[in-house]
């Protein structure tokens, strides 16, 4: 077999080496401000910035009074132990509580605990 005779074979491109076609854009006289403020904020200041925002006001372990609302047990307020953190609803956040005198664990929102005094 000579040189001449062996066929190249063509060079498959690699995923990582893809080469897209982006969208063009139109062009605009305005001034690109809102890339240039978003390049220079990081990820990790967002998320300070969220944790500073929405954080629990009680934490895992901390004894908190808990007060049910009259329609729906009224003997259930009392003194709790936070157990776990849970997310928002909307509007609150949500606890699991846990009574020691009870086999259960209850799921209350913040505006239903107060601070032991």
């Amino acid at each position: 077999m000579n040189k001449r005779s062996v066929k190249k074979q063509p060079v498959k491109a690699s995923r990582n080496l893809v080469v897209r076609k982006s969208a063009s854009r139109p062009v605009s006289s305005e001034p690109e401000l809102s890339s240039a403020v978003l390049a220079s904020v990081t990820v990790a200041q967002v998320t300070l910035h969220n944790a500073m925002l929405h954080a629990h006001k009680y934490r895992v372990g901390q004894t908190v009074l808990y007060t049910s609302s009259p329609i729906s047990r009224p003997g259930a307020s009392g003194f709790y132990k936070v157990v776990k953190l849970l997310p928002s609803d909307g509007d609150d956040y949500q606890y699991r509580i846990k009574n020691p005198g009870e086999a259960f664990e209850r799921v209350a929102k913040e505006s239903q605990l107060e601070v032991e005094h």
